[in-house]
């Protein structure tokens, strides 16, 4: 059972992480037991790692702050072996350099920090740069296989889940605006020869005018005939 001192520190650092958190680095205690917490790192860009997540767990002693905790990573990454403890100045492997200044937030950078280099050290593996990008590429799709880890951060699984959705197809828009050679040869076909139902559209334009041209009434004609002798004869009376 952990002592009164160890619960009241973790509890002041979770709270002091949710107020800052840490650049690359997620950190949350079990709802359970507080002396585990689960962690996830975030690879760094411009090494290969970038684009990684990693999982793992902190079991911390009942005597923290005053005694170091164990440390280990879930996730396959290449550079440490999974489900064993790995050896850090930080961690229980070496208890004589351990500072009980040190937190969980500086515990977690510094193994963040020596998982970029190439050291060995117990609980570390060799493997080449493609093994290491491959396995960070489906390092997010392995974790979210896992309960604890689907609860205990769901922000990483809706990440995942939205990575999954097919990219939706941009449609085509088909302009509806005539160009400017369909609004110049509006009778003109594809073959560029007028079509019969434009010309026949023509004619009766052409035929409606010719008959308003024929159709002067001869009534109006003979009227004004009338007028004009009446006109001239006028003189010839008063004569």
């Amino acid at each position: 059972m952990a002592e009164k001192a160890c619960v009241k520190r973790l509890q002041k650092e979770y709270r002091a992480l949710c107020k800052e958190p840490v650049s690359h680095v997620v950190a949350r205690p079990s709802p359970n037991d507080i002396l585990e917490w689960h962690y996830v790192l975030e690879g760094s860009e411009g090494t290969p790692f970038a684009g990684g997540y990693y999982y793992g767990k902190i079991k911390f002693p009942p005597e923290y702050p005053f005694k170091p905790p164990g440390i280990s990573m879930t996730t396959p990454n290449g550079r440490f072996m999974t489900q064993k403890k790995i050896c850090l100045s930080m961690s229980d492997f070496h208890p004589e350099s351990w500072n009980p200044m040190w937190s969980v937030s500086s515990i977690l950078t510094g193994l963040l920090s020596f998982m970029m280099d190439n050291s060995p050290t117990t609980g570390s593996v060799t493997t080449s740069v493609a093994e290491k990008e491959k396995l960070a590429k489906t390092s997010l799709a392995f974790n979210c296989k896992n309960p604890t880890f689907r609860k205990l951060f769901p922000e990483y699984v809706e990440k995942y889940e939205q990575q999954q959705l097919p990219a939706q197809p941009v449609p085509e828009q088909v302009s509806s605006v005539p160009t400017q050679a369909e609004k110049s040869r509006p009778l003109l076909d594809e073959h560029g020869n007028s079509t019969k139902d434009d010309v026949n559209r023509v004619k009766p334009i052409k035929d409606v005018k010719n008959r308003q041209r024929q159709s002067f009434p001869t009534w109006l004609l003979l009227l004004l005939v009338s007028i004009f002798g009446v006109v001239m004869a006028l003189p010839l009376l008063q004569l």
